[in-house]
């Protein structure tokens, strides 16, 4: 058993080595491990049932997300959890539309900036967006977890990139049947989507839509500074739901 999980392991890393986005699917596994070895995946016992687990699980998210009240205090551990945040989901859904749009957008990004440029502007614009959402809501001192400012980012990116796309959406107002629009159609739906989510937001618990629109915007302004001419017509090779399911603030 031991053997055949090395193999099996020794093959996935030989898979992302030899694949041309080895970026985007490192961080799509990471994301998963961290989930599914940490208390919100409800996997492993030892975390407890009941309210214990919920006890847990709300440790969790404040030792590894962000909160804004604590960001700007001045000591160096809450200065990294716009890193930690990024790789901490707050349950399976929250995790699969995230790992989703990464996927269907984050390899093709990958491909055209390059492994080291890609590294570095999904973790930068992840943190920037995090922080940007504390500076708006200083006092808050609700955890913030999820990936999906930095995958905003990478839609961001991929709209100037890649605007003549072809992009196959879900849509629920259609009965979820599949329909394909450019991405130029696409994604500045999915971000006028969380402009009037974001206007719209009570206070406490729920998705950080700000952050998402800080994502979008910086991804497609790196991209339009960095980068010429868009390139042509493409296909991407899978379907997104309508939007992704943003950071959480459990």
């Amino acid at each position: 058993m031991i053997r055949k999980w090395s193999t099996s392991i020794v093959r996935a890393g030989r898979s992302v080595r030899g694949s041309s986005a080895p970026v985007t699917y490192t961080l799509i596994a990471l994301c998963c491990l961290a989930f599914l070895a940490g208390p919100a995946s409800g996997l492993n016992p030892a975390y407890g049932t009941g309210d214990e687990l919920l006890a847990v699980q709300r440790a969790y998210f404040r030792r590894w997300g962000v909160i804004p009240a604590e960001l700007f205090e001045g000591s160096g551990r809450p200065a990294l959890t716009p890193v930690t945040a990024l790789f901490v989901h707050g349950s399976w859904v929250h995790l699969l539309g995230n790992m989703l749009f990464l996927y269907v957008f984050g390899a093709m990004t990958e491909e055209r900036m390059g492994r080291v440029q890609f590294t570095l502007f999904y973790v930068g614009c992840g943190y920037l967006a995090l922080l940007g959402y504390a500076v708006a809501n200083a006092d808050s001192e609700q955890s913030l977890v999820g990936a999906s400012g930095a995958i905003s980012a990478v839609l961001g990116a991929f709209l100037y990139l890649f605007p003549r796309a072809r992009v196959t959406s879900l849509l629920p107002f259609l009965f979820f049947l599949p329909v394909r629009f450019p991405a130029w159609v696409v994604l500045p739906f999915w971000a006028a989507l969380q402009w009037l989510a974001a206007g719209r937001a009570p206070d406490g618990p729920g998705v950080a839509y700000l952050a998402h629109l800080i994502g979008f915007g910086l991804g497609f302004g790196y991209a339009s500074v960095r980068y010429g001419r868009p390139a042509g017509p493409t296909r991407v090779k899978a379907a997104p739901a309508p939007a992704p399911e943003g950071e959480n603030q459990p």
